[in-house]
């Protein structure tokens, strides 16, 4: 994610105590290059996490 190339309320909103570090933020549109579900292997167990028509995000186990 380039910083320089968000809106300016979007950068405060990320430079605020609390939020993640920069580094471990991920581009929602990264993950769903290849298409709307992504499978997560977490703890042995799979999710998928699917983008809707809408652009919410619903995660399944």
């Amino acid at each position: 994610m380039d910083i320089l190339k968000l809106p300016q309320t979007k950068i405060k909103n990320l430079l605020q105590p609390g939020l993640p570090d920069l580094s471990t933020l991920i581009d929602s549109d990264a993950l769903f290059r290849n298409g709307d579900i992504v499978f997560i292997l977490h703890k042995g167990e799979q999710y998928s996490l699917r983008r809707t028509r809408n652009g919410k995000l619903i995660l399944n186990k």
